[in-house]
């Protein structure tokens, strides 16, 4: 009887507690969406709930879920590497989203302890896991590095980091040489000073010709070399490899780094391989909508999620609120990916225009730490932290 007077109590002093911060809420935000469940599922706050609303990169949330779902946390990213009779360096990209500068030395540097220092005569460059007619809603021809395409062997997001002055160009970064066709591609579209811009936002094959570059600059710095031409081509099929690099990050650190630096080419390398790890290479967009509508459809979730692509950056994306409070269920074993607020929430933001947004995890006195979804009109980026400080603070 005490428990129950005691229960009964608590209820009692929540209710006036939830009404005032509801009342906060609606003055601060009016005609944004806010929803916040506890971990039983049931609504602490329902604002505008019932609407559908446009992500931006807190689909990148979904897409983590979906890859931890199909991949696993420990999956790495390959990348293959063969020789033939006249020492010909063949390399096979696998989708590898992460292979920067730091990732391509160490690579180099296992690669020639593997296959020796002789020169390699030549450096052929496969990147047929990604179909070359491979686009992205949302991507857009454009020099901005959000922009870049996806790709299946690209070096550093498919973008270049550089300085130019007049006809100079450098690198600006000291964990990168710099290579001829960087130089000529940030001189054709670089900005005078420092900058980042995307390699290919018409064709492909530039990326994959950089990456190939910059291989052979670490191949070089390895003690290795490349005396032959650099091309994109294809794998003879007699060929079997010589060295395999696997990612140095697990799947789980790869996460945590996109739900980071919210990086577009990221979340849709990691988007495409969910379908190609499922359904065969090559890798497609249909493979991996596929996919994850079934895995919508198995947690009770068909029709609630809404992708076009992985990372947030299509307009055309559509989310019911209570379907991705879903998802935050689902994901709560892996709230710690996400960012931190100093209150200890974790969170993802979302920002295109017309529309900000903010998904995770509250972290509150009274229920712990519970799932949150908010989405706002208009340029209210501060005004969804500020709600989710006072949800900090009242619950």
């Amino acid at each position: 009887m005490r428990l129950l007077a005691v229960t009964f109590a608590l209820v009692l002093f929540a209710q006036p507690a939830l009404a005032d911060l509801k009342g906060k809420i609606s003055a601060a935000a009016p005609s944004g969406v806010v929803l916040v469940l506890d971990e039983e599922g049931n609504e602490l706050v329902a604002q505008n709930a019932d609407r559908n609303f446009v992500p931006a990169s807190v689909a990148k949330i979904v897409t983590a879920w979906l890859a931890l779902e199909v991949l696993g946390s420990d999956y790495r990213f390959e990348t293959s590497f063969y020789l033939d009779n006249d020492r010909v360096l063949h390399v096979r990209g696998g989708g590898d989203p992460f292979l920067v500068s730091e990732e391509l030395e160490l690579l180099a540097s296992d690669l020639v302890a593997a296959t020796g220092k002789e020169p390699f005569k030549g450096l052929v460059l496969d990147a047929s896991y990604y179909p070359s007619d491979l686009r992205i809603p949302g991507i857009e021809d454009t020099n901005k590095s959000y922009d870049a395409l996806n790709s299946a062997f690209a070096a550093n997001f498919n973008t270049i980091h550089a300085v130019r002055k007049g006809n100079s160009v450098r690198s600006a970064e000291k964990q990168t040489p710099i290579t001829p066709l960087a130089i000529s591609q940030f001189r054709e579209r670089g900005p005078n000073g420092r900058g980042r811009i995307n390699l290919a936002p018409k064709d492909p094959a530039v990326g994959v010709r950089y990456a190939g570059e910059l291989l052979a600059a670490f191949i070089e710095k390895a003690g290795g070399s490349v005396e032959g031409d650099i091309k994109v081509g294809s794998i003879p099929a007699n060929l079997e490899p010589v060295h395999v690099h696997r990612q140095s990050r697990p799947l789980s650190e790869v996460l945590t780094l996109l739900l980071l630096g919210s990086n577009n080419y990221i979340a849709n390398q990691i988007f495409l391989e969910i379908g190609a790890h499922r359904l065969g290479g090559p890798v497609s967009l249909e493979k991996s909508l596929k996919v994850a509508s079934e895995i919508f459809a198995e947690h009770g979730i068909d029709g609630a999620i809404e992708l076009k692509e992985g990372s947030g950056i299509s307009p055309e994306n559509r989310f019911s609120t209570y379907g991705l409070a879903k998802v935050l269920k689902e994901f709560a074993p892996y709230a710690e990916l996400l960012p931190k607020t100093r209150a200890g929430s974790r969170y993802k933001t979302g920002t295109i225009p017309g529309e900000r947004t903010l998904a995770g995890y509250v972290n509150t006195t009274k229920y712990g730490l519970v799932p949150f979804v908010i989405s706002l009109g208009g340029n209210t980026g501060k005004t969804r932290f500020r709600l989710l400080r006072t949800m900090e603070k009242d619950l």
